[in-house]
């Protein structure tokens, strides 16, 4: 057993590995892949585009197909710029804070915007 292996999650040094994925005991977050110490700490703040860029705050992205805005019946169209983006501790996947003009403030999953 790799004693070297943190949840990405919580930070856990108890995680373990059933086949392919590797399962936190103390969160119950399973994921695939290793995650050493010392890779925890670099790659646990990285958020990447749908294309695998990583995103930094202030960076402009562009939506990539349309998205549904909850509690509206309008959409925001696919292409749609986002300037000046804040990136957050994810909820319920939401990893970016943003505002929009005639929408107001509003959070993205980062699978869904590409770096512009």
């Amino acid at each position: 057993m790799d004693t070297n292996v943190v949840c990405p999650k919580c930070g856990s040094h108890y995680a373990y590995q059933d086949r392919q994925l590797w399962i936190c005991p103390e969160c119950a977050h399973e994921w695939n892949g290793t995650k050493t110490v010392e890779e925890g700490a670099q790659q646990e703040e990285a958020v990447l585009d749908a294309n695998g860029n990583r995103l930094v705050t202030g960076d402009t992205v562009a939506l990539i197909k349309d998205l549904k805005v909850k509690g509206s019946s309008s959409a925001i169209k696919g292409g749609t710029k986002v300037k000046n983006i804040r990136l957050v501790e994810a909820v319920d996947g939401h990893n970016i804070a943003c505002r929009l003009e005639g929408i107001g403030s509003l959070f993205l999953k980062s699978e869904f915007v590409r770096k512009v």
